[in-house]
């Protein structure tokens, strides 16, 4: 874990060779911060990844802190259990959770830190109120459900908007992430936007050299982070 980032790239395994996961975190844990695990529900999105049965396995074995991404319904009742199985941090969906305080408190009661994420179409002023209470706050810059989708720049205004929300805390700022379509070439646009923390799933786990790949993209969005 790259202790020292002020940039994070965590890679998602929604692209990786399930067959062989643990071998698929090993080559890139040396160079990255999170390993950035996937749940969905075939509800709350079109597609199913993992039971949790089966993501408690993935925690277990992952040589990097997990962030659990819950693109589930009924997230308030499930995300604790995420937390309390050893993810570093859980983040759930703001359009999924019944009561989004009481959700936040539970996963931190449970030991670990706290996320919220949003569809593109979710009206963005919805979480500026919970943006100091929150350890990250996620920019969906795809339609969440599947992999390998085009970046959405029309994205970007909102990730300006939460920089500066961010910017005017006093004390802790939470990480600003952008998950979706991240390449060498759309980093560098939603670093200088302000986002400090992005999600590369099939630009990591489809090249040739993933440990490059990812040590590529830390160095094109430290160029432009601002």
């Amino acid at each position: 874990m790259n202790k020292s980032a002020q940039i994070f790239i965590n890679p998602s395994i929604l692209n990786a060779n399930f067959d062989d996961l643990e071998n698929e975190i090993s080559k890139v844990a040396a160079v990255s911060d999170f390993l950035h695990l996937d749940i969905m529900d075939n509800k709350f999105v079109p597609n199913f990844t993992f039971a949790f049965e089966r993501a408690v396995e993935i925690i277990k074995i992952s040589k990097l802190p997990v962030d659990a991404h819950l693109m589930i319904e009924n997230p308030d009742l499930i995300a604790p259990r995420y937390a309390h199985a050893g993810c570093a941090s859980v983040t759930f969906h703001y359009e999924a959770a019944k009561s989004v305080g009481q959700t936040i408190n539970d996963i931190r009661s449970n030991g670990a830190k706290v996320g919220i994420a949003i569809k593109p179409g979710t009206d963005f002023s919805k979480v500026e109120d919970f943006i100091a209470v929150i350890d990250m706050l996620v920019v969906m810059t795809v339609e969440p459900g599947f992999g390998g989708q085009a970046f959405m720049s029309q994205q970007m205004p909102k990730v300006k908007q939460a920089r500066e929300w961010i910017n005017s805390l006093n004390g802790a700022k939470p990480i600003l992430q952008v998950d979706g379509g991240i390449s060498e070439i759309t980093i560098e646009e939603a670093a200088e936007s302000g986002a400090n923390c992005f999600v590369a799933g099939s630009a990591v786990y489809k090249s040739v050299n993933p440990v490059a790949t990812i040590e590529k993209l830390r160095e094109l969005a430290k160029a432009r982070f601002s």
